[in-house]
């Protein structure tokens, strides 16, 4: 159904108060989705994301979620609209995960629910939630393998499913999609914890389903003519909001011609060109000169490089308006064929959602003499245990995935942010008390990494310091960047510190590691650095210790400024599991 376009001007109170219902549906379906699912991924990480879209796929409103899945969800919805057509119906859900078919990555499955007209029985919005699910089957536990070379190594692939058929759950096509087919390549296993899947799935459908509860109340209070003509407002809103950024970014810098690179850590550019027509308030952003398609999984589909795009176009907007697909219009992406942001249909791609799309960002806010790079990583840390033996039995098991926080680049006046998700991201890091209570795991340390943030005028934040022990044996693995290659400062800022992972493993008889000549520092453990990307089956008692990157300082730093003031930090003390542990053996 066609969007009816406004002929006269918005109502200023109008606008603000329609803007906030949009928001609003997305908000309510996301405490929904928080309240009804079973995952630490989706209840307490809060790894998903709510929205809301025009009948022809556009992105009309979300909540504060996260910024890579909303600005590609619109991919997805569009691509439904186009396999589907008019065969939709009311009481229809559809799946899909597949990047070829606007998805991300495979774990971020997304749910979209078409909502109709009651008297035309025509399509006036989408509903769709997009969640990260644990694991979806592939060659280890949790469904990010750091050394996946195909997308059939990442677990299930679903360009689309419907779940939901005329009101009817299909639950033996669920099972089909997520543990029969991927289970059929050599090496993979099927989804490892279909239970929590299913759960989290039927929790996702609920999500949507209120949000067409409340979009068609709010047809119903002020009719489908003034909604939607709202909602072209609000789009429009966003449009001339950074057309006018444009236009100050000329006049700010003195040139319409913009240029940025940076290096992923195995030495990938990603280059882009940004010119600007001031007259217009428009910019084409050319990514040419950036690497080929890589052999690992940094290739990012196209709809996660728009959804860079959009986020650092909303981010640099001194104004409070929604994320929308109006940020897009006044720009021309183009991305050539053949590298890694254009990847081909087998390519893997689990790390460029989460990694190749922080670099973009730090590419784009560099060209615009934004702020200094933030940790540019999300340290993916996923374990667990089952999926195939070596004998191709299938074992039952369990996955658990975590992004972990780092620094945030400083700016023209401010400092950066210690410890927090950037950019891209903006989950929740796995609460100490319930990742200890639902997995054999043991935290000994999580904190700030001091001055790991670049120095300058206004300093760069901290990353963190995250260590924890294995109470039993698993696969545990790291994808992550900015290992080799500091996140930048800016206009005399200094570069942040590097991140590292570090494997402390003890000593074993069957690793032959133990020397036969022996003293008491021989027998103490081995402090492994296993760079970036790694997988490794972690003994009772290992520990993996994560150092993440902080953020660049930007300006020159001023002489005597950094000398340590911690009077008025408290002295660290053990508490918690660690605590009780220690007494327990002293005790014995």
């Amino acid at each position: 159904m066609a969007v009816t376009k406004p002929s006269s001007g918005p109502d200023p109170i109008l606008l603000t108060l329609f803007a906030n219902r949009f928001m609003s549906v997305a908000e309510a379906m996301g405490r929904s989705l928080q309240q009804t699912s079973i995952s630490t991924n989706i209840k307490e990480r809060l790894d998903f994301s709510c929205a809301l879209f025009a009948p022809d796929g556009d992105l009309v409103a979300n909540a504060p979620f996260i910024p890579i899945h909303l600005g590609s969800m619109s991919f997805a919805v569009k691509y439904q609209m186009k396999l589907h057509g008019k065969e939709l119906k009311d009481g229809d859900v559809l799946m899909t995960n597949s990047p070829h078919a606007g998805g991300s990555h495979l774990p971020d499955i997304t749910i979209i629910t078409p909502v109709f007209d009651k008297g035309t029985n025509e399509i006036i919005f989408f509903t769709a939630s997009r969640g990260h699910h644990a694991d979806i089957g592939g060659i280890l536990p949790g469904s990010m393998p750091p050394t996946s070379v195909n997308i059939f190594e990442e677990g299930a692939e679903i360009v689309s499913l419907k779940i939901v058929n005329d009101g009817t759950f299909d639950k033996k096509g669920l099972y089909e999609y997520m543990v029969e087919k991927p289970a059929q390549y050599p090496g993979s296993s099927g989804c490892r914890n279909i239970k929590d899947v299913e759960s989290d799935i039927k929790a996702q459908i609920a999500a949507n389903h209120k949000g067409v509860q409340l979009i068609t109340a709010i047809v119903d209070d002020y009719s489908l003519e003034t909604v939607q003509e709202y909602m072209y407002h609000i789009r429009n809103n966003a449009e001339n909001s950074v057309r006018s950024l444009l236009r100050d970014v000329v006049k700010k810098s003195g040139t319409n011609f913009l240029t940025a690179v940076d290096y992923l850590d195995d030495g990938t550019p990603i280059q882009l060109k940004v010119e600007i027509n001031e007259e217009e308030g428009s910019a084409v952003l050319d990514f040419e000169g950036t690497g080929c398609e890589v052999r690992g999984n940094l290739n990012a589909p196209i709809s996660v490089v728009h959804s860079a795009v959009i986020y650092c176009m909303r981010a640099m907007l001194n104004v409070d308006i929604p994320l929308n697909a109006g940020c897009l219009v006044p720009i021309e992406i183009k991305i050539p064929k053949k590298c890694l942001l254009s990847p081909s249909r087998t390519a893997a791609v689990c790390g460029g959602n989460v990694l190749t799309s922080q670099r973009i960002v730090d590419v784009v806010l560099k060209a615009f003499h934004a702020c200094a790079a933030s940790q540019g990583c999300t340290n993916n840390l996923t374990f667990g245990t089952g999926g195939k033996d070596k004998n191709g039995t299938a074992i039952a098991g369990w996955g658990y995935y975590e992004t972990i926080a780092g620094g945030s680049g400083s700016g023209p006046g401010w400092h950066g942010t210690s410890g927090v998700h950037t950019h891209i991201t903006n989950t929740r890091i796995g609460d100490v008390e319930i990742l200890e209570r639902r997995y054999p795991i043991l935290v000994h340390r999580f904190g700030l990494r001091p001055g790991s943030g670049g120095k300058g005028k206004w300093n760069g934040g901290d990353g963190v310091i995250r260590e924890f022990e294995v109470m039993q044996g698993m696969q545990v693995s790291i994808l992550s960047e900015r290992r080799t290659r500091a996140p930048y400062g800016m206009a005399g800022g200094e570069p942040a510190m590097m991140g590292r992972n570090t494997w402390v493993k003890q000593r074993r008889a069957e690793d032959s590691d133990i020397p036969e000549e022996t003293s008491e520092e021989d027998m103490g453990p081995r402090y492994i650095n296993i760079g970036g990307k790694a997988t490794v089956f972690m003994g009772k008692g290992d520990r993996l210790l994560i150092e993440t990157p902080g953020g660049g300082g930007w300006g020159m730093p001023d002489e005597g400024r950094f000398e340590s003031t911690d009077e008025h930090k408290l002295p660290w003390e053990a508490r918690g599991s660690l605590a009780e542990r220690a007494a327990a053996q002293a005790g014995f």
